[in-house]
């Protein structure tokens, strides 16, 4: 079993992982997105911020591959080197790449009631084909990792916030992802709270090479990333590095 914190071959620190260039996106009448180009390097950690309808989470969703773009291209270049055009992809294809290469932390942890915090990062496994006892040992040591040992069996309506923010977190980091988008993962926290979690989550992505988007509106959460991207009407305004956050500068 690999080492929760270690990717099996992460990419040289500061090399491009994820590259959108030119992205459009609108709803009816409104640009959500006006020509967004942006490239996301292995080991840093992006905080994107701006006002309400800045287009924020349309631009995660689109890097994602949850949306398509209506013009513009998104690549994810893999461990391997093998780049794949995310927003060319077909649903199916698209949904494959997310279960596989990407992780996603949410405010509300959308974790399933009705398993325990071990069947809940395991599940993300088993989708990808791994036996079910593998899978649970390998969600069990991430569990432990993020501070939850002993704890394996209970199910979320049994776990504060901070807890099961961190089983959605092991959820995200289970699969290795090549990287990893948090929306306003600590907006339903207290800041004691918020800040372990902030952590937990730089920790387990940037610490292994990977890269961590997060979106937020939060001022204190975005200080902690090595970059801050700034939107408004759809447009990027400023990206800027940011030298003394808790995440890792990248080569620039």
């Amino acid at each position: 079993m690999n080492h929760p914190y270690v990717h099996n071959t992460p990419p040289a620190l500061g090399s491009p992982v994820l590259t959108a260039e030119g992205l459009v996106k609108t709803y009816g009448t409104t640009c959500a997105l006006d020509g967004v180009s942006l490239q996301v390097r292995a080991g840093e950690s992006v905080a994107i911020m701006g006002p309400s309808g800045s287009g924020k989470t349309t631009l995660m969703h689109v890097l994602s591959g949850i949306l398509t773009p209506d013009a513009g291209d998104v690549i994810l270049r893999g461990a391997d080197g093998a780049e794949v055009v995310v927003s060319a992809g077909h649903a199916e294809a698209r949904a494959r790449l997310r279960r596989e290469q990407i992780g996603f932390v949410f405010q509300e942890g959308l974790l399933l009631p009705e398993l325990t915090a071990v069947e809940n990062v395991a599940v993300a496994l088993m989708l990808s084909g791994t036996a079910r006892k593998e899978a649970e040992q390998q969600a069990a040591a991430w569990l432990a990792r993020l501070g939850l040992a002993g704890m394996e069996n209970r199910r979320p309506g049994e776990l504060s916030g901070g807890q099961a923010q961190r089983v959605a977190i092991a959820r995200a980091q289970v699969t290795s992802p090549g990287i990893v988008f948090a929306d306003e993962p600590t907006g339903a926290l207290d800041s004691a709270t918020s800040e372990q979690v902030l952590h937990a989550l730089l920790a387990s992505t940037v610490s292994r090479g990977a890269p961590l988007v997060v979106v937020t509106h939060d001022a204190d959460v975005a200080a902690q990333c090595s970059r801050l991207v700034r939107l408004e009407d759809g447009r990027v305004v400023s990206d800027t590095l940011q030298e003394h956050a808790g995440g890792q500068v990248s080569a620039r």
